[in-house]
């Protein structure tokens, strides 16, 4: 059954962020053969179609308008339904970012639409769309159908692989005008307390220190080898709460929940909130002086040590390996 689709593309700090592509690909599984619709909306966001283009969408939607440089939900949902209205999809799809989890159910009410969110996979089996998702912390997943109305999914980032870009793609790109008003909230200018480097959410790598880092000095061999790897930096709630870095670098069940291909966690004892924010990683790596530790139970490798003489050896024969790659 070929479906219309509507991708949201999100832009920040000047730059399509990925799971927009993620969101794309899972789309085009949810079309089964029919028109994948990007939009964007934004102040300035129309030169940022093709590359929606060159990761699959079909073509792209434009709402660009200075009440809308900053995302507010009024502002937003105001946006995308006058762009629904004139594209009236079969399905719809949204990166389960803060903007996803703060829109889309807010959508989803409007439009009287099922919505399936933080979806990790999905799959077409006799004409249905079927969303697998985690639960009860991630010790579980379930597998949903929208049986009547519009397919709404949201799509966890580093989940969903996307599709081989390709440059030689092209498609329309149209902008749709929007009066914008009647905004409850106006942003006056937006200060991001975060650290420097990759997002947490979209990292490939991420290494998370815990209590035994011991200081916020205690991060700077992470940090190296984060670097070297091309990674982020994390840290347990334990970490956060003896002020040992920032709480937006928090990762567990009152933090952020990650996804990458490889999660090394040092000086993380493996507490059950911490579990539940990283234990779908791809794979994990523990390293403790503990081997009591509860974190091994779920790693895919784990180094029984002081993680300030095991991560700097780490560092310099992950520098070597890239020396010579």
């Amino acid at each position: 059954m070929a479906r219309k689709v509507l991708v949201m593309g999100e832009v920040r700090d000047g730059s399509l962020r990925n799971v927009s592509f993620e969101a794309v690909a899972a789309a085009k599984t949810i079309a089964e053969g029919g028109e994948v619709v990007g939009l964007l909306i934004g102040d300035s966001v129309a030169s940022f179609a093709n590359e929606l283009i060159h990761y699959g969408a079909d073509r792209v939607v434009t709402v660009e308008n200075d009440k809308l440089k900053s995302y507010t939900s009024d502002g937003y949902a105001q946006a995308f339904l006058a762009v629904h209205a004139e594209e009236n999809p079969e399905g719809i799809v949204f990166g389960h970012t803060a903007l996803g989890k703060d829109l889309s159910p807010k959508l989803a009410a409007k439009l009287e639409a099922g919505l399936v969110s933080d979806v990790t996979a999905l799959e077409v089996e006799g004409g249905n769309v079927i969303f697998t998702r985690p639960i009860y912390s991630g010790k579980a997943f379930e597998k949903k159908i929208v049986t009547d109305g519009i397919l709404f999914a949201t799509v966890r980032p580093n989940n969903i692989a996307t599709l081989e870009k390709d440059e030689s793609r092209s498609g329309d790109v149209s902008s749709i005008t929007v009066d914008v008003k009647d905004l409850r909230t106006i942003i006056q200018d937006v200060v991001r307390k975060t650290a420097e480097g990759v997002d947490l959410s979209e990292a490939k790598v991420i290494m998370a220190g815990g209590r035994g880092v011991k200081s916020e000095e205690g991060f700077k061999p992470l940090k190296e080898l984060a670097d070297v790897l091309g990674g982020a930096v994390g840290a347990s709630r334990g970490a956060c709460d003896a002020e040992y870095c920032e709480y937006s670098l928090q990762i567990g069940q009152t933090g952020k929940v990650v996804t990458p291909d490889l999660y090394i966690a040092c000086g993380i004892s493996g507490a059950i909130q911490h579990l539940a924010g990283m234990s779908n990683s791809k794979i994990i790596v523990a390293i403790n002086k503990d081997p009591e530790a509860s974190i091994f139970k779920v790693a895919d490798y784990g180094i029984v040590g002081d993680l300030f003489e095991v991560v700097p050896l780490l560092t310099e024969e992950f520098k070597k390996l890239k020396v010579h790659s």
